[in-house]
């Protein structure tokens, strides 16, 4: 791996970091009172994305995209990473996995996907299946020349905004020797859908205004065109598109921590107690200290595992441990900003209880932190056989 960047991705760092700082930071305070994006931010923000020309920057040229490969694509998650979930959902980045559209679907969701003129998301857990993707019950049967679709889904991401949703049903079930194992199925499904209904989720405590919503189907019905990939291949189209999200979790970890650390930084600096101020006392030095290098750590750990994806090479532990030690590396520097602010830290007057809170639902989603130390071990001893 070349540690350096080029000219080309120093210039895609700046850029977004300025849009950042220039176009989501002044909302922020916003968003947090009223829990909501106002749809004139919304729509400016977006149009401005488009401008910039860095909507769609994950999907190739030849669709209409920027073509960024994966490190670069992770120099952009970084960067986004300092700024708020909700608001930087505009900033336009559809789920790759419409890379799978054949025939008809590439005009109906890919290309307006891309342009900008219609908004994705992504579902696949539901109350009783997160981790244990195989155990969803949400289902769909084959009633003429129609599915037949029942179940639920939440915590699904961007669906308050999504014009259509990828989601992850089972189609069908196969009998193994370790007992019954479900067949799944990814479907486009249309907002407005007959028997489809997108209501509002629960409340979080992590990233306000950024909403989880619940899928609700009731003998909805969709027919074989709606199928994204194969049928009963949602798996084969899972594993093609879906692997690099880990990576978007793991480096916008590391956007937050370095902006969390820059606050935390400057305020020991600038804090005086007994005279003198606090960066000069062992006990707040020695915390900044380790809060840079773990950052460092997690940032070099996430650009590998990109680069490696970039090269052809196997990348799943990598990518793994990126998620794993980016995320609980976040959790560390939040928590130990907040120490260093004292009891100021804990106030809505300071953004440092916000990072605190936000960093909570990272080492859950797109794959708990147990799930990712049980992919690495397994790709550890797998060689071994055992």
């Amino acid at each position: 791996m070349q540690f350096g960047l080029t000219d080309e991705q120093e210039m895609i760092v700046s850029t977004v970091r300025s849009f950042v700082e220039k176009e989501i930071y002044p909302h922020e305070d916003l968003v947090e009172r009223t829990g909501e994006v106002p749809k004139e931010v919304a729509d400016e923000i977006k149009r401005k994305t488009i401008e910039l020309g860095f909507y769609a920057c994950n999907f190739p040229e030849e669709v209409g995209g920027a073509g960024l490969n994966h490190l670069e694509f992770a120099l952009v998650e970084r960067e986004l990473g300092r700024g708020s979930m909700a608001l930087n959902h505009f900033f336009g980045r559809p789920q790759n996995i419409l890379m799978a559209c054949e025939g008809d679907q590439k005009e109906r969701y890919l290309l307006p996907a891309v342009r900008g003129e219609r908004m994705d998301a992504l579902a696949m857990t539901e109350p009783g299946a997160g981790s244990d993707v195989r155990g969803m019950k949400c289902s769909a049967v084959r009633d003429g020349g129609d599915w037949v679709v029942n179940g639920t889904k939440h915590f699904i991401s961007g669906a308050d905004h999504a014009d259509f949703i990828i989601v992850f049903i089972a189609t069908g079930e196969d009998m193994t020797p370790k007992g019954p194992k479900k067949r799944i199925t990814a479907f486009l499904v249309d907002r407005g859908t007959p028997g489809f209904t997108i209501r509002d989720g629960y409340k979080s405590v992590s990233h306000r205004g950024y909403k989880n919503m619940i899928l609700e189907f009731d003998d909805c019905r969709l027919p074989d065109a709606q199928v994204l990939g194969e049928v009963d291949g949602g798996f084969e189209v899972m594993n093609t598109w879906l692997y690099a999200t880990r990576i978007t979790v793991a480096t916008m970890s590391v956007g937050r921590a370095r902006r969390v650390f820059d606050y935390a930084l400057t305020y020991a600096a600038e804090r005086e107690q007994f005279g003198q101020q606090i960066a000069k006392f062992q006990g707040v030095s020695f915390q900044i200290a380790d809060m840079i290098t773990e950052i460092d750590a997690a940032d070099l750990l996430t650009l590998n595992s990109a680069w490696r994806l970039d090269q052809g090479l196997p990348a799943n532990r990598e990518i793994a441990s990126a998620k794993v030690y980016a995320t609980e590396m976040l959790a560390r520097v939040t928590d130990a900003a907040l120490q260093i602010y004292g009891g100021m830290g804990l106030m809505s007057d300071y953004p440092i209880e916000r990072f605190w809170r936000d960093a909570r639902v990272e080492r859950i989603w797109d794959g708990t932190s147990e799930i990712q130390r049980h992919i690495i071990s397994r790709e550890l001893f797998r060689p071994l056989g055992a």
